[in-house]
This record gives structure tokens, sequence and C-alpha cells, in this order.
């Protein structure tokens, strides 16, 4: 029986050559699996295999993103796959933007089926969802040996061209699709039921699950800014010129923390952003624009506020993920306690 042929896409970190610091790691093809491709190679048995394994370093593809997605397309086209695969990239933003990315341009260059799969918070899974299947994973590599079997289970139905089912059912990230079916019950008894089932604390799943937004209480107003310490704080991606701690431009995995005692201006020879997402030029010709620092001298020289705090902090929120994005926060704002400083003012772009 002949095997499917599958090329399997990995980052720098999964095909074991290291994290952050090989972040810029070019395209390269290896034979076979590698990493995570052998939980693949497992659950496919002898119905396909993995022929060749292609590696990217995740800054790389996103900072060189078109000659990345050539480069990648030539060797996928060499190989001759009958499916292509990338990831699970669970939730690591610039992973999944990759997979995402390569998955699409996969599918509309070489007319192949492609899979990936992503934590639901993952920014590119809401970038592609509509695009792909895209299999629901845990947020990390613990949620492996579960991702596995479904991505490679839903691969063979697209080889096979078998129908795929409800998400609920086959497990990858709802994509806007309805489809009509019958069920055994009608909507009205089901709702019934479902309300009994709540009121009585029973577990119950509904058809039509709603956002699960946070609700943040605000913080009473500051009684008198004129004695306090405030600090600034941006999403906006300021940094010293030449972004010393490599803030990503999209789906930030680390946030900066700068000393500004004594600077009275971010000047475009000092300072500059890192973010990918809006258009850097007035942001670079004057980072105050996005964290105005000068603003902010004027009112500690004038009394208006305490003084400012002598650090601010930065990260992107370009793509960044919720979880990432509520880690930072957590990390600096107690930084902030620490340090006795009142009131935070947060400037985005």
């Amino acid at each position: 029986m002949k095997k499917f042929r599958v090329v399997h896409y990995i980052n720098q970190f999964y095909a074991g050559i290291g994290g952050e610091e090989f972040a810029d790691y070019k395209p390269e093809i290896r034979d076979g699996f590698v990493g995570p491709g052998m939980a693949l190679t497992g659950a496919f048995g002898d119905k396909a295999e993995i022929v060749s394994t292609i590696v990217c370093g995740d800054s790389y593809f996103n900072e060189n993103l078109e000659e990345a997605k050539k480069t990648i397309l030539d060797m996928v086209r060499s190989v001759n796959p009958d499916i292509f695969i990338a990831g699970p990239a669970f939730n690591a933003g610039r992973y999944g933007v990759a997979c995402g990315t390569i998955c699409e341009t996969v599918q509309k260059e070489l007319n192949i089926p492609v899979i990936t799969g992503m934590f639901e918070e993952n920014p590119g899974a809401e970038m592609f969802k509509d695009k792909m299947l895209i299999v629901a994973t845990r947020d990390s590599a613990a949620g492996m040996r579960a991702a596995v079997p479904t991505m490679a289970n839903l691969a063979l139905k697209l080889l096979n061209k078998e129908p795929i089912g409800a998400s609920i059912e086959e497990g990858y990230l709802p994509n806007g699709t309805r489809v009509n079916f019958f069920d055994k019950e009608r909507g009205s008894r089901r709702a019934v039921d479902m309300l009994l089932n709540k009121m009585a604390g029973k577990p119950f799943t509904t058809e039509y699950p709603m956002p699960d937004f946070d609700r943040v209480e605000p913080s009473p107003a500051v009684k008198d800014i004129k004695s306090v310490t405030v600090a600034l704080v941006t999403s906006g991606g300021i940094v010293p010129k030449g972004n010393p701690d490599r803030i990503e431009s999209s789906s930030a995995s680390k946030f900066g923390e700068y000393d500004i005692t004594g600077v009275n201006d971010l000047t475009a020879d000092t300072y500059e952003t890192a973010h990918g997402g809006y258009d850097p030029v007035y942001a670079n010709a004057d980072a105050d624009r996005v964290l105005p620092v000068d603003v902010m001298r004027d009112f500690e020289r004038e009394g208006i506020i305490g003084k400012l705090y002598n650090k601010f902090y930065t990260t992107v929120g370009n793509g960044t993920s919720t979880k990432n994005s509520k880690a930072f926060a957590a990390d600096f704002a107690q930084r902030l306690k620490n340090d006795n400083v009142q009131a935070v003012i947060l400037t985005s772009t």
C-alpha cells in the first residue's frame, strides 16, 4: 500500500536547534521526521509518512516574509508532497503566524491540502482559522500528545477526501462555516434540557458559546496627582535605538525596562519603535508621540504631578497573546508597586 507523502514545517525550537537566540535561523530542509514529527509518524501508522521536514526560525520567517515564503515554497515543491502540515504552534505567537502564513501560501500556490494546530488565543488562529483547518490545542507543548492524533486524523480525512464533521466533533477551531443538519431533539427541548441542567448544577454544553472577556474593576481615582509618582507604560514598542532587547515586532514574547533618569526628550537619535503594526515614521522621528516623556517632564517641573518614575516599561501589542500580555503586566506591575509608584499612564499606538 502506497503511503501518502507529508512535508512537516517546524520552528528552530522544536527542531532542537535552540530558543530565542536562534530565532533568525534560515530555512532548511531535512529528510524524514524531526522532533514532533516522530509523534505524527506514529499517529499516521502505515497510511502516511513524513518525507521531509522544513525548519525555519520564527524571527527569520516573520522579518523576511517574502523571501522565506519563496524559499520554503520551493522546498515543498521539490518534494512533491500530498499534504503540508505545520506545527502545532500552541500559544507561540510568531510560530503560529508563521504556520498560518506558510500553510496559506502552500495551499494557494501548490493546491495541496494543509493543516496546522494552535491554541485559540494564538494570534495566528484568529488570522487564519477561516482559511484552513486549525486543530485546537492547549497553550503549551504539554498538549502535544492530545493534538497530534487529531491533526493526523484530520490530515488523513483531507487526503482521502472524506467529509469533515463539525468543529466540536473533529477538534478544529470553529471557522464560521455553518451547515444545516437534523438533530434527534428539536431546539426547544434541547434548550429546556440545558436550562434544567444549569439550574441543577449539572454539566451541559451550550450550542452557542459566547466569547469570555475579562471584567476588570477600575481602581479608585488618584486623590492628589500633585504628590504621586507617575510611570509610563506602553504597548507602542518604544525602545532605545537599536532595540537592545530585541523585542519582536509582532507577537512579543518579552517586554523591556529602560531607565530614563535625566532624559527630557526622546529624540530620533536615541529612541525608536519596534512595533510592526503601524507606520513607524512618525514614532521614529519623535518617540514622545507614543511615550510622552517630554510632556511628563513639563508636568513634573510645573508641579502638575509629583514626579515621573525613572523607568518605563514597553512591549509590542501587535499580535501579542492575551496570556503573554497578562504575564508582562503582572511582572512590571509588581515592580512598580515595590517602588511605590501610585499611578500609571498606559499609551498605545
